[in-house]
């Protein structure tokens, strides 16, 4: 029984409770709800989760768990009938059919007995689809409260899903029959890298040649237990040497991408740098994708690795290769959130002038392809009711598909953050160039790097195009 005037919810009471009585709730069930119950229960049954693997005559296509029709039964019980203190204490359940996405339940419980010398309350459970086909139906017999409870009325608790593998597989979806990209895999001298090259080749995303001492790339394979599987193998006696000749093979075109193994960024950026047939006239620019768990799509972030304090210019530049990254990983407009720390135009903060100069470069064709708006702060850019709050009409709040950072330091420290506070799994690429450059890192697990893999094909492929 719930009182609106006072914003409380009440029980009924033992004695309130008559034979005959009944109360009813229903619940439409989503594909969320499976994903929460499987979460929470720690029932990841294909039955339920995977509608490929649901294979019997009745289970077709996915099915919501039991249990959690049995636990509307609980809702109705402990909120609503007889409500706050209640207490269980046998339940029985008998399924009858399904129940699938989008059906809708009407949950219903009626009294049948009361034991005043227990307190107990006797009452059958009935469970009826959207067409009014029975479900489910049992018995429960609880212990009803004695006194009269008013609590405030309290806002369900939220759960927000995230699931790595299941982001993951969307994302090597996107290169679903593409060839393999044939990809120079510089100085692959560790576990990580070396992993890396071979992972890559076996989802048939990349062809790897791998540059560096022939001697030591076998000696981890062994050292590691890797196979390498036939891979082809250059021998380059050191690191400097790995990246400059890796560069000599894009500008042949004997490869279409770069991969970097154990050597520092700077060696293989200088070698591509060195040969003028690499570049494009714009500049070299890193951009991350992330999936964070409380974001609902992807998020770029951009220059968080490459570009320490970029000029004007070279802003421009690395707003361009996102917006075309963007869009290449289907998103027809990208939104661009050029950050700041705050969210109006100030003139002892430059990253704010450099916002607003973009945006006009924007308006007047110089920047193509996307929908820029900044200065904007963090929260502004990530979310619609932080801008609504102080008042920012804004066509990238809280639609951001791009962060465009002041500075490498601000950039790395949010990556880092999103990634290590956050939960968020990423993998990044260099644009600018003439081959994409997969910059991976020492810290990158197998599906940071087999995705920093799948940007390089999905790049080279629409560069071939």
């Amino acid at each position: 029984m719930n009182n609106a005037d006072t914003d409380l919810v009440e029980n009924l009471t033992f004695d309130e409770l008559q034979i005959g009585q009944s109360a009813r709730l229903m619940r439409t069930l989503s594909a969320q709800d499976i994903a929460a119950f499987a979460a929470v229960s720690g029932d990841s049954n294909p039955a339920h989760l995977d509608t490929g693997e649901a294979g019997t005559p009745l289970m077709h296509e996915a099915v919501g768990h039991g249990m959690w029709s049995g636990a509307l039964i609980s809702a109705l019980l402990g909120t609503q009938f007889p409500g706050a203190g209640t207490r269980y204490l046998d339940q029985s359940l008998h399924f009858i059919q399904p129940v699938r996405i989008g059906d809708t339940l009407s949950v219903s419980v009626t009294v049948t007995a009361k034991d005043r010398s227990r307190g107990a309350v006797d009452l059958t459970c009935e469970l009826l689809n959207q067409r009014g086909d029975r479900v489910a139906q049992g018995l429960a017999r609880v212990l009803a409260p004695t006194e009269k409870i008013r609590l405030p009325r309290r806002t369900r608790p939220e759960i927000h899903l995230f699931d790595p593998q299941a982001r993951f597989q969307a994302l090597l979806a996107l290169g679903q029959g593409m060839p393999a990209v044939r990809c120079a895999v510089v100085h692959p001298c560790d576990e990580a890298s070396l992993t890396g090259a071979i992972d890559a080749a076996r989802q048939g995303l990349l062809e790897p040649l791998l540059i560096g001492p022939e001697a030591r790339i076998r000696a981890v394979a062994e050292a590691c237990g890797l196979d390498l599987g036939g891979l082809p193998i250059v021998h380059m006696a050191h690191s400097h040497a790995a990246a400059e000749h890796a560069a000599e093979l894009a500008v042949s075109g004997a490869v279409a991408s770069l991969m970097k193994g154990s050597l520092h960024t700077d060696e293989l950026i200088h070698a591509v740098l060195a040969r003028k047939e690499l570049r494009t006239g714009r500049r070299m620019s890193h951009v991350f994708r992330f999936d964070v768990p409380l974001y609902r799509k992807p998020l770029l972030i951009t220059d968080a690795a490459l570009n320490i304090r970029p000029s004007l210019d070279e802003k421009r530049d690395i707003v361009q290769n996102a917006i075309d990254f963007a869009r290449i990983l289907g998103v027809e407009q990208p939104h661009v959130a050029l950050l700041s720390a705050v969210e109006t135009v100030n003139a002892n903060i430059p990253s704010t002038l450099d916002a607003a100069a973009l945006c006009k470069m924007a308006d007047r064709g110089q920047i193509r392809g996307g929908v820029l708006d900044g200065p904007l702060a963090f929260d502004n850019a990530i979310s619609a009711d932080a801008a609504r709050i102080k008042g920012i009409a804004s066509p990238v709040a809280g639609q951001a598909d791009i962060l465009a950072v002041p500075d490498l330091e601000s950039g790395n420290m949010l990556a880092k953050q999103l990634e290590y506070l956050a939960g968020a799994t990423g993998a990044g690429i260099v644009l600018g160039a003439r081959v994409p450059i997969a910059l991976t890192s020492r810290a990158d697990g197998p599906m940071a790097r087999a995705s920093s893999a799948l940007l390089v094909q999905l790049v080279a492929q629409a560069a071939a195009r």
